[in-house]
C-alpha cells in the first residue's frame, strides 16, 4: 500500500475573484498553498479560449516584480484542465476593504506608492491588460502587502499613447475611491485623482513619472518654493550691495 499522498488538495472555488473567461481556485499542491486560474467549464472546449490562456501564461510567466502577483507553472488539474498556477495571495481585494470600512492610510499610501510601482513596471513591459480596479488589488493578510492580479493578456513592442493614458484614468478611479471611503477631502490628493479622470486624455498626467511627481508634489513643491524663494533673496541682497557701495 502507498503511503504517497495526492499532489492536489484542499481546492476550492473563489468566485469573487473569477473573471470574465475565467475560474479561481486557491488548492495545496504537494502541501504548499498556491491558486489556480482556469477557464471556465463552458469555455475549456474553445479552442480560442484555449490559446488565450496559453498566451496569457506566455505573457506573464517572465514577470516579476514585488507588487504583481507571481506566475509559477501551467499545467493540467484533475476536474480542472489546464490552468495557471500562481503564488496564493491569501487576503482581500480593496473593493471588499472599501466594503468593510477598513480603508486607512496604510491603505492609501500603498495605492500612491507600491501600486503606481507595479503600473509603472506593466508599462515598461508594454503589457496589454484589462482595467486596473479595486476587484484586482489584492492586500495580503496580517502584512498588507500591495499585490495586483489579471496584470496582462498579451504584449506590444510599444506602449501606445491610449493605453498610457487608461492607466492613468484607472489610478484615478482607484484614488477617488480610497479617498472617498476614507472621507479624505485633501485638496492635493482629490485635484491628482481628478486630473486623472479628465475626460479629455491630453489633458491628464502625460505619464507615470509626471504622475509620480505630481503625487510627491504635496513636500516637493513647498521644498521648491523655498528654495527659490532663497534664491531670490539672495539676488536681492547682492543687487543692494552691489549699488549701495560702502564709502570710506
Amino acid at each position: 500500500m502507498s503511503n504517497e499522498q495526492p499532489k492536489w488538495t484542499e481546492l476550492e472555488h473563489l468566485p469573487e475573484w473569477d473573471e470574465e473567461f475565467y475560474s479561481v481556485y486557491t488548492a495545496k499542491k504537494h502541501g504548499k498553498w498556491v491558486m489556480l486560474k482556469t477557464l471556465k467549464p463552458e469555455l475549456r472546449d474553445n479552442p480560442a479560449c484555449q490559446e488565450m490562456i496559453e498566451k496569457e501564461f506566455d505573457v506573464r510567466y517572465n514577470l516579476a516584480h514585488p507588487h504583481i502577483i507571481m506566475i509559477n507553472d501551467f499545467e493540467e488539474v484533475p476536474g480542472l484542465g489546464r490552468c495557471i498556477i500562481t503564488d496564493d495571495v491569501y487576503g482581500d481585494s480593496l473593493r471588499k476593504i472599501i466594503d468593510k470600512h477598513q480603508v486607512d492610510e496604510h491603505i492609501r499610501k500603498e495605492i500612491v506608492t507600491s501600486l503606481v510601482d507595479a503600473i509603472s513596471y506593466i508599462q515598461t513591459n508594454h503589457i496589454v491588460h484589462h482595467p486596473i480596479k479595486p476587484e484586482t488589488i489584492i492586500f495580503t493578510e496580517n502584512v498588507r502587502n500591495l499585490k495586483v492580479i489579471d496584470v496582462g493578456f498579451d504584449q506590444r513592442k510599444n506602449l501606445s499613447p491610449a493605453a498610457a493614458a487608461d492607466d492613468i484614468y484607472s489610478f484615478g478611479q482607484v484614488l477617488s475611491a480610497v479617498l472617498d471611503a476614507m472621507g479624505d477631502n485633501s485638496s492635493h490628493l482629490r485635484r491628482v485623482a481628478d486630473k486623472c479622470l479628465n475626460p479629455d486624455p491630453k489633458k491628464r498626467y502625460r505619464d507615470i513619472p509626471d504622475l509620480r511627481m505630481a503625487l510627491e508634489g504635496n513636500t516637493t513643491t513647498r521644498l521648491y518654493v523655498v528654495i527659490i524663494s532663497f534664491l531670490l533673496l539672495m539676488t536681492i541682497i547682492l543687487a543692494w550691495l552691489v549699488v549701495v557701495k560702502p564709502s570710506f
